[in-house]
């Protein structure tokens, strides 16, 4: 597998040092491809965790507060079951550490986890998904989970609840250039069957994104954190937190989008989080 964090390298779950008085939000957002001709097709090949420290009194200006973050995404197929457990290990270290674990439509993510996870892996993941589904009961207190697609919808006048829509509306600039002439799953493939760089590169820093523009999103929701009025470009945030990691963050599709904050262009799905078209009614005269 092949991992990049701003904590620190290696196949075991690093978290970054914990300060007193503050609420650890941990954001976790995966990228899966799909395949519907068989049951629990969906196949995991990359996903990200995000982790912010906020003050526990007040409300942070989130464009001034450093994030942590580690991202990982397998070098060949092969490798899922071992990017699952990571995952898993995630999910259990984040349940113990963190006041909020949040996702967006986390529900996807997790089902598709369970469903490859391998044998040691299960119950974190299976605890994660029950602790999801409980959430609105949970003790706001204690450790909990926050979806921001399902928990945020008081800040919001929008019908949409794609991840980008809710951005837009509250000012968040998530411009995703990555998927602008090629998919997410055609650069994938350029990675696994190619060996290119650039394919894993831009969906690493898409994955990333989503991770970030979350709990951002979610630390809002739960009323520990703002941004300036004007909007918050995420992509000057991203590319500030993760400096120099990927090539793709230098390539100037990319740095154009620092230049100047500027108003959230809708940008379409990854294919992991685009919703399967319903079937065809067949008709009775056919």
């Amino acid at each position: 597998m092949i991992i990049k964090s701003s904590v620190a390298t290696g196949r075991q779950v690093q978290l970054p040092p914990r300060r007193s008085g503050v609420v650890r939000i941990a954001s976790i957002d995966a990228e899966w491809l799909k395949n519907y001709r068989i049951k629990n097709g969906q196949r995991p090949f990359c996903y990200s965790v995000v982790w912010l420290d906020l003050s526990a009194s007040g409300s942070a200006d989130l464009a001034t507060v450093p994030f942590e973050w580690t991202s990982v995404y397998v070098e060949e197929p092969g490798e899922m079951d071992t990017l699952v457990q990571h995952a898993a290990d995630t999910l259990a270290v984040a349940g113990d550490t963190a006041n909020i674990i949040t996702g967006h439509q986390f529900c996807s993510d997790l089902g598709v986890f369970e469903a490859n996870a391998p044998e040691d892996a299960v119950k974190a993941v299976q605890e994660a998904r029950a602790q999801w589904k409980r959430r609105r009961d949970a003790d706001p207190a204690s450790s909990h989970y926050l979806d921001t697609r399902y928990d945020a919808g008081h800040l919001l006048t929008g019908t949409s609840r794609r991840l980008v829509d809710v951005c837009t509306e509250l000012g968040l600039d998530v411009t995703q250039p990555e998927l602008s002439r090629v998919t997410m799953p055609a650069w994938h493939r350029r990675w696994i069957e190619e060996g290119q760089n650039e394919g894993r590169e831009r969906v690493s820093v898409l994955n990333l994104r989503h991770s970030l523009s979350t709990v951002y999103v979610a630390a809002r929701t739960a009323g520990l954190g703002h941004w300036p009025a004007a909007g918050f470009n995420v992509n000057q945030a991203l590319a500030a937190g993760a400096e120099g990691v990927w090539a793709w963050l230098e390539d100037p599709i990319f740095t154009r989008l620092l230049e100047e904050p500027c108003l959230s262009a809708t940008a379409p799905l990854s294919a992991s989080k685009v919703p399967k078209r319903p079937a065809r009614r067949r008709s009775s005269t056919r």
